[in-house]
Order: structure tokens, then C-alpha cells, then sequence
């Protein structure tokens, strides 16, 4: 057999092993691994689904009844120190869609969640796809059904839960680690082939990622030590080096984009300072490793504690926490004495959870924060990437020793298996305390209640175990209820005093007389007001610097409006009906007298006693 016809033999050989392989991959792990994504979809789905509004999502949903779509009050609006302008248009679709309807966060949370997962599978395929040659089909099929293992451990794991069954928290979580799985790709693939359009891919899902969640700016870092290891992990000498050339235009064009995002970032959003001691970040990072991403390493954490309207966070027993540290450790030890050059891989794990969690231990911490704030798990969501990248750099690697026997089959699909019935365990005892939600009665009884119409409503806040005062003023029924009413349903001044209730009715209520008005000097008019210069009405009692309403009982000579303010506090203005009637204001402020005035040309008003105070309905 002469040159040419052995070349050609071993090229149709070749050919022959790939396609045998592909159409096996097509057949045998592909399918396994679509069908592991779509069992992760009817459970999320199952869990979204027992879930409701809830917190930030009024936050977000209000902001999207009050502004329109290209709005900077909406898209440039700092959230709690988060610049998201693209959860911000995507809740503000939905919203309009159908206002407080549950199925729209659901659809967008599982499409969100679909691509997440796809990309985590496109991200395997590039870091464990063998090299084809003299090992042969079965080596390959091999290496590919290796892939499910990873796969699992991302699509079941605990940690990604609480983040995904809060619908704003997913619109952050989510965007980033599809980022971080489909940057980690694309990283590969450009410095495997030096394909232009890896390069392109890779910035725009950045640009996009950073729209969704600030936290998006650790995404080319951690592809370019992931690049690193694969290559270090395989043999290669000067990881560090060939990767920054090799990967030189993915690399450029994030940095551009990160320092263009940074100066708009920095513009828009007020950095928080420090709050947190030595002993408190010690703290919040000792309950985030040993109660929460330990135990849920294993299908943690089984169970949950919750006091609403807080979210659930992990409480796994103490013995079980041993029994994690154990289980963890002993994969750690039998890694690195089982398979070449994976101490590395440990090491970047160990660096990522300690950087990642960090930050929010020192801005979220400080001497009112509980140490249970990262035991809720929605702070570590994003590392259920890194560490499925971990694993299948493991598989990658190779034995130490060729004729050391690995472990069986049945072996690791039976732990496979523990994992995933353990993590589904954790999943429905998050969603069984998760469910638990008064923001449903609420907002189901006041948008029916809202929809009937009615004069309109002075501010008030929503019940706090809704929304609590520490969302002021996002949390004023007039901010989180603006979806459901235009915008003449709130206002500072009513003919008819009514409120909403904590489970949503709307009733009548009545103002206490904390002070009042006195009797006027005018004989059978009270107090005379005409013209727009206020003149003062003295009340029975000075008041403290707060929101009260005052009842005012008039008799006005014709339609028009009055202005209204307390001795030290804003105008309001409010409409009067010529007659005898009543009118209830709002007032912000304190002081011993209220300043009234009738800029309606025309307008004289007459002016009797009633009552300053707290607006309050019968329970």
C-alpha cells in the first residue's frame, strides 16, 4: 500500500469514528441532557408557579405603572446601589402586558432559566469535547455521557433557587450566569480556532449581561482563569501567556466595554460605603460556606426557617453540616490524588466564593444585619457555574495512573442520583416555606377593589408585611399600586376619606382627632378665607413632624381650589365644590398652625372646626 492510499484510508477512517460519535451524541448524552433540562423546567416551573410577587418585584413593577419605557427615571433609576436598566425594560413590558398577573414573571423567569441552563450545556460541550483520534467512537461516547454529571449538579442544585424563584432577583441572577456560561465558551472556542466572531459574541453578551446585574463585570476574569486552567489542566506550558494572546481580542473588547459601563455606572449609582467589622464579615462568610454552599454542594439544605415577609434561608441540621465538610472534603482529597494538575481548580473555587461573597459582606453587612442575610442563598446563585466549570475541568484532567481503575459506573450514577433526589428534597421544602406569601390576598383584593373606581385615595403605605417602611417611598400605595389604577386614584386631597386595608378592601375611615381645628372668630362662619395670601389657622395642640391628615368642613361660594400647609411643611393644593362640604388632605409637617389660602379668583370660603390627625379605618 503506498502513501497516498494509507492517507486516505486513515481519513476515511477518521471520518468514519466522527460521525459513529455524533450520531451516538445525537442519540444517547444529547437527549439525556435535554431531557435533564426539561425535568429542571417542570420543577422550577412547579415552584415559580406556588410563588407570587414579592418585595422588590412591587419595587419594579410600581416604577413601570408610574414612567414610560425610555424614561431615565425608570432605566437609570438606582436601585439599592443595582444599575439594571434591562431588568427595569423587561419588568416594565410584562407589567403592562398584564398588571400584578403572576404568569407573566413565571414566562420570563423559565425562558431566562431555559437559557441559562442551554448555555451551561453549550459550555460543557466545549469543555470536555475529546479530541478524536486513535481512541476511538467508544472513547468518545465516553467522554461526552461524562458531561451529564456536571450538567446535574448545575440544573438541581439548591443554590440557584431562592434567586430564581424571586422574580427580581432572577431578572439579575439569571442574565449573569448565562454570561458566565456562554463568555466561558466563547473564550474557548476563540483561542481554539481564533474565530472573530467568539470575540464579537462574547462582548455583546457582556454588554447585555451588565444591563441585567453590576455584578456582570466578573465574567471576563473569571473566563480568562477558566481558559488558564483548561489549558494548564491538559499539559500545556505557559497557560497564563498563550491565553492572553491567543484570546487577546475577546479580552481587549471587554475591557472597553467595562470601562465604558463603569463611567456610566459610576454616574448613575451612588457607591455605599462600608458598613461592616472584621468580626461581622467573618461571621456573614462562615454562615455562606458552612450553612449554605457546603451542605448545598451535597443537595442541601433540606430545610428552611422563614419569618415573613423575610425570605427563607437554609438551616440544615448540625450533623448534616459535618456530614457535607466530610463528603466535600473527600472528593476534594480523591481529586487531587486521583487526577494531574486539579489543585489549581480547588484553589480558583476557593478564591471565587471568598471574593464573590466579599462584597456583599462588607456593604450588606453591619450591626443591624442578621448573620442568616447569605443563608438565603440568593447571593451565591452565580457560583453554580464556576463550580460545574470545576467539575468538568476534573473530568477533564487526567489519571495520575493509566492502570488505576477510576470509579464504576453504577457507582456514580447512584450518587448522581442521591444528589439529585436530595436537591429535589431541599427544592420542595424551599417552595413549601416560599409559598407562604400575604402579598397574593393583598394585591388580588385591591386590584378588584381598585377596578370598581371610586373617589380618590390619600397616600398611605402598604402593609408591611407586604412592603415594609424600609422601602420608603417605593413602598406608598401610590408608587406600588400604580399598575392598577391611573394615576387620579391617588391623590393629596379626597371629597370621600377612604383607605385600603391590609388584606386589600377598600373601607371607609374617619380622622382622629390628634389636634383639631378651633372654632373660628367669624360668627356663623368660622374662619373667612379668601385670596391667594394664606392666613393662619391655629390648631388645639402643636404636632410633631409627620404625614397627618386634615378634615376640613367648609362652605365654599364656588368651585376653585385652596392651598393647605402646616406651620413648617409643603403646600398642597385641593379642590373645593361650591356649598356646604368636606374635603380631607393630606399634610406633611409639624407645627402649632395650618396656612390656608384661595387662589381661585372669586373663591371665599368659610371655614369650620375639625379635625388634624391619623387617618384610620374600623377593623
Amino acid at each position: 500500500m503506498d502513501v497516498a492510499s494509507a492517507g486516505s484510508s486513515e481519513a476515511v477512517s477518521t471520518s468514519q469514528v466522527t460521525d459513529t460519535v455524533r450520531r451516538g451524541w445525537v442519540r444517547g448524552p444529547l437527549a439525556a441532557a435535554v431531557g435533564l433540562i426539561v425535568v429542571q423546567l417542570v420543577v422550577r416551573g412547579w415552584v415559580a408557579g406556588r410563588g407570587f410577587f414579592y418585595w422588590d418585584d412591587l419595587i419594579l413593577s410600581g416604577r413601570a405603572g408610574r414612567f414610560p419605557l425610555f424614561s431615565a427615571n425608570l432605566l437609570l433609576y438606582d436601585h439599592d446601589g443595582h444599575f439594571m436598566p434591562a431588568a427595569f425594560a423587561v419588568a416594565w413590558v410584562i407589567t403592562r402586558l398584564g398588571p400584578y398577573v403572576w404568569a407573566g414573571p413565571v414566562i420570563s423567569m423559565l425562558v431566562l432559566q431555559l437559557s441559562a441552563s442551554a448555555a451551561v450545556l453549550r459550555m460543557l460541550l466545549v469543555l470536555t469535547s475529546p479530541e478524536y483520534g486513535t481512541g476511538g467512537a467508544r472513547v468518545a461516547r465516553r467522554a461526552r455521557w461524562t458531561i451529564l454529571i456536571p450538567l446535574a449538579f448545575y440544573l438541581f442544585c439548591p443554590l440557584t433557587l431562592p434567586a430564581f424563584a424571586w422574580w427580581s432577583a432572577a431578572l439579575n441572577a439569571l442574565p449573569l450566569q448565562i454570561a458566565l456560561a456562554w463568555f466561558v465558551g466563547d473564550a474557548l472556542l476563540l483561542i481554539r480556532t481564533g474565530r472573530a466572531r467568539y470575540a464579537v459574541s462574547g462582548c455583546v453578551v457582556l454588554v447585555v449581561a451588565l444591563l441585567f446585574f453590576e455584578k456582570s463585570v466578573i465574567v471576563p476574569f473569571v473566563a480568562f482563569v477558566v481558559a488558564g486552567l483548561v489549558r494548564y489542566v491538559d499539559g500545556g506550558d505557559r497557560a497564563i501567556r498563550t491565553v492572553a494572546r491567543r484570546g487577546a481580542r475577546l479580552w481587549i473588547g471587554s475591557a472597553a466595554v467595562l470601562m465604558c459601563w463603569g463611567a456610566i455606572y459610576l454616574t448613575v449609582v451612588r457607591v455605599s460605603a462600608v458598613r461592616s467589622t472584621p468580626a461581622g464579615v467573618r461571621a456573614l462568610l462562615h454562615h455562606a460556606i458552612s450553612r449554605g454552599i457546603v451542605p448545598a454542594l451535597v443537595g442541601g439544605p433540606w430545610s428552611w426557617e422563614r419569618w415573613v415577609p423575610s425570605t427563607p434561608w437554609a438551616v440544615p441540621p448540625a450533623w448534616a453540616v459535618v456530614l457535607a465538610w466530610l463528603i466535600v472534603g473527600t472528593v476534594v482529597l480523591y481529586s487531587i490524588r486521583t487526577r494531574r494538575r486539579v489543585w489549581p481548580v480547588w484553589l480558583a473555587v476557593v478564591v471565587y466564593v471568598l471574593a464573590a461573597q466579599l462584597p456583599v459582606a462588607l456593604i450588606r453587612g453591619g450591626p443591624n444585619t442578621t448573620d442568616e442575610l447569605t443563608q438565603s442563598l440568593r447571593y451565591l446563585a452565580d457560583l453554580a457555574v464556576p463550580l460545574t466549570v470545576a467539575g468538568a475541568l476534573l473530568l477533564r484532567a487526567g489519571p495520575r495512573r493509566a492502570d488505576r481503575p477510576g470509579v464504576r459506573p453504577p457507582i456514580v450514577v447512584a450518587l448522581v442520583a442521591v444528589f439529585v433526589v436530595s436537591s429535589l428534597w431541599s427544592t420542595i421544602t424551599f417552595s413549601r416555606s416560599w409559598s407562604v406569601n400575604p402579598t397574593r390576598d393583598y394585591l388580588t383584593t385591591a386590584k378588584s377593589e381598585l377596578a370598581a373606581g371610586g373617589p380618590p385615595l390619600l397616600e398611605q403605605e402598604v402593609p408591611w408585611k407586604v412592603l415594609n417602611p424600609l422601602a420608603y417611598p417605593l413602598n406608598r400605595i401610590s408608587v406600588a399600586l400604580s399598575p392598577l389604577a391611573p394615576a387620579t386614584m391617588f391623590a393629596h386631597a379626597t371629597p370621600h376619606l377612604r383607605m385600603i386595608t391590609d388584606d386589600g378592601r377598600i373601607v371607609d375611615a374617619q380622622v382622629w382627632w390628634n389636634r383639631g381645628i378651633r372654632r373660628g372668630p367669624v360668627r356663623g362662619c368660622g374662619y373667612a378665607i379668601s385670596g391667594a395670601q394664606p392666613i393662619p389657622i391655629p390648631l388645639d395642640g402643636p404636632m410633631i413632624d409627620n404625614a397627618w391628615t386634615a378634615q376640613f368642613n367648609y362652605l365654599a361660594s364656588r368651585d376653585g381650589h385652596i392651598t393647605v400647609a402646616l406651620e413648617h411643611g409643603e403646600t398642597i393644593v385641593a379642590p373645593v365644590r361650591a356649598g356646604l362640604n368636606t374635603v380631607y388632605v393630606r399634610v406633611i409637617g409639624g407645627g402649632t398652625l395650618l396656612r390656608i389660602g384661595a387662589p381661585t379668583p372669586g373663591l371665599h370660603l368659610c371655614l369650620g372646626a375639625g379635625p388634624v390627625g391619623v387617618a384610620s379605618y374600623s377593623r
